[in-house]
């Protein structure tokens, strides 16, 4: 349901604009039935400029260029989508409006299509802005010709409504920053006019780090490094993130992309081509707090690099650290949608879903993979019936079931687990659970495979998928295999049914709710390998993993048995299987290392 800002742009960037219809125009909403006339009415650039302006000045919000409204009431309604042709709109244009009319450039705004055909339209994100920024554009005039380069105006945002901030006020602002500056008035009304409309352009005259005097020397050597690029001029002052400098840049010509000048303390300074910076900004706009640059961090140079260095707007992947989620990588896919991954990582955090679905239950031996999946806005994810129906087709062919087979086969035994049934836990519109059990001939559950996924029940929580293989009795499983020998599992083994339980994990059970590779991640995503003895021996006491699993492969542990052993591995969760194998044997061997198999080595599994 579409019922604030976040949802709305959800909503256009699941290329559903019907998803807005009925809302009412509102502080963060503005619905336009027709494009911008930017050519052909000498009022429509200053219209552009006008609304842009004013959502910036108001915190931020969206305008829906294609949606006709009717009235309701005194309020304007979003009634029906009229669409735009492709050709209707020159985006390159639209940005030239926005950085040449509005001072200082509004930054991150982002320019899209949504849907497509007759429902296809344009939005205009324009997202929150720094604390104690005032956006001005010239004084309106209608007409054709230069914009005033002698006034200033205010639009700003009030309900479902934009209008001029009053001369009082602008006075009141005015005066207040006399005061400030003890400046006398008419110098300091004439500095402020220079700055918010300069006769020498869009850029304002501004020099490269006006606004940071602590880092403009830096920030005006680092420019020069690459003025071999032909950057173009400033599009506002240089702002700070943290302690990394900012400085948007921008061209006169309409077909040339901006850049973004990044400063990070200890790196090469880099300049980074609008489209790419808002691919960087767009990947991490679900983060809690939605600030997109705390959580993803900023660009890292290449090894190669010794000096400044760009990343020019025609690059298909960028890595960046520095943030919250941790070393990433981003990504351009052959359709040009950008993806932010993280780079692989091992640690022994245990996620809040380690021992989901286990009430109850008591294996003897339980190996596990958890696949924590920390999807933006997961509330409007749900199961299908048709892909509940394909997950259960499916099932039997697993990499899960095929490993599980497998294990029987290797002790001569036919023991497929081709049988899955609904449970043991909910099936609904929001959770997935299958089982398939190898019983003993006495009907005693020997061998058990499960499969799980769960949406969350709240906007901000993970998706959770899990497979996990237990041995229920050894003894039933000895049985059920006729055999007179141990049923201990080698440690080829337990890799065997890893990688089976997590390539089910990561790459069957998500596809439930349809297409995991055109969701934005909210988080990092991570997985769990596991594996746990949970049938207490006589004395009540668990026994250790090395009664069950063969662990010589790893080495003289020096902490002595344990009955439980577990690795996370930060990771994208689709990937092929050659690289799923190479990956789990190292996060394995961390997590020997890290229990006390000191000597445990990738060449020695």
């Amino acid at each position: 349901m579409v019922n604030d800002l976040k949802s709305a742009l959800a909503a256009l960037e699941a290329h559903q604009p019907g998803s807005l219809l009925g809302l009412r125009e509102k502080q963060w909403l503005d619905a336009k039935a027709a494009a911008y006339q930017l050519d052909a009415d000498p009022r429509a650039p200053e219209e552009l400029a006008k609304d842009v302006a004013a959502f910036a000045n108001g915190g931020g919000g969206v305008i829906v260029v294609g949606i006709a409204t009717r009235m309701e009431g005194d309020e304007e309604v979003l009634d029906h989508i009229r669409g735009l042709a492709p050709d209707a709109v020159n985006v390159d244009q639209v940005r030239k409006v926005i950085r040449a009319r509005i001072t200082p450039a509004p930054r991150g705004v982002r320019i899209g299509w949504s849907g497509d055909g007759e429902e296809r339209v344009l939005f205009i994100d324009v997202p929150p802005q720094p604390a104690a920024t005032l956006f001005v554009v010239a004084a309106p005039t209608g007409k054709p010709g230069a914009q005033r380069t002698d006034t200033v105006a205010v639009p700003v945002r009030d309900g479902d409504q934009t209008h001029w901030l009053p001369r009082a006020e602008i006075a009141a602002l005015l005066s207040a920053g006399v005061r400030a500056s003890g400046m006398p008035t008419a110098e300091a009304l004439a500095d402020l006019v220079r700055q918010a409309v300069s006769e020498s352009g869009p850029g304002g005259g501004l020099r490269v780090g006006q606004g940071l005097p602590d880092r403009e020397r830096e920030m005006q050597e680092a420019y020069r490094q690459l003025a071999r690029a032909e950057l173009g001029e400033p599009a506002g002052e240089a702002w700070a993130h943290g302690s990394t400098a900012l400085q948007d840049l921008h061209h006169e010509r309409d077909s040339e992309p901006g850049w973004v000048l990044c400063l990070v303390a200890g790196r090469p300074p880099v300049v980074v081509a609008t489209p790419v910076w808002q691919a960087i900004v767009e990947a991490g706009r679900n983060a809690p707090g939605h600030d997109p640059l705390a959580a993803v961090g900023y660009p890292v140079p290449p090894e190669r690099t010794d000096g400044s260095w760009m990343v020019g707007a025609d690059e298909r992947s960028v890595d960046l650290d520095g943030g919250s989620w941790g070393a990433g990588r981003l990504a351009c896919s052959g359709r040009g949608v950008w993806r932010w991954e993280p780079l692989p990582r091992f640690s022994l955090a245990q996620g809040r879903s380690a021992e989901n679905w286990t009430s109850g239950q008591s294996p003897a031996l339980r190996l596990r993979a958890v696949v924590n999946l920390p999807w933006a806005d997961p509330g409007t994810l749900e199961i299908s019936r048709l892909r509940r129906q394909q997950l259960e087709q499916q099932l039997p062919y697993s990499a899960l079931a095929g490993a599980v087979t497998t294990l029987s086969r290797r002790r001569g035994a036919e023991l497929l687990a081709a049988e899955w049934s609904r449970g043991r836990f909910s099936n609904t519109a929001r959770s997935v659970s299958y089982t398939c059990t190898v019983s003993a001939p006495d009907g005693a559950p020997a061998l058990r495979a499960a499969a799980t996924l769960a949406l969350p029940t709240t906007t901000d929580s993970t998706v959770v998928a899990c497979a996990d293989v237990m041995i229920e009795n050894p003894a039933a499983w000895a049985r059920a295999l006729d055999i007179d020998w141990g049923t201990q599992l080698g440690f080829d083994e337990v890799q065997a049914l890893l990688l089976g339980a997590w390539e089910t994990a990561a790459e069957l059970l998500p596809d439930v709710v349809g297409d995991p590779a055109a969701l934005r991640w909210a988080a990092p995503p991570t997985t769990e390998l596991r594996m746990t003895c949970e049938q207490p021996a006589e004395n009540n006491v668990l026994p250790a993993l090395d009664e069950l699993v063969d662990l010589e492969p790893l080495g003289a542990s020096t902490d002595g048995g344990r009955s439980k052993m577990a690795v996370t591995i930060t990771t994208a969760p689709t990937m092929g299987r050659g690289e799923r194998q190479s990956l789990m044997r190292q996060a394995l061997v961390h997590m020997a290392q890290q229990f006390g198999y000191v000597d445990a080595e990738v060449e020695l599994l």
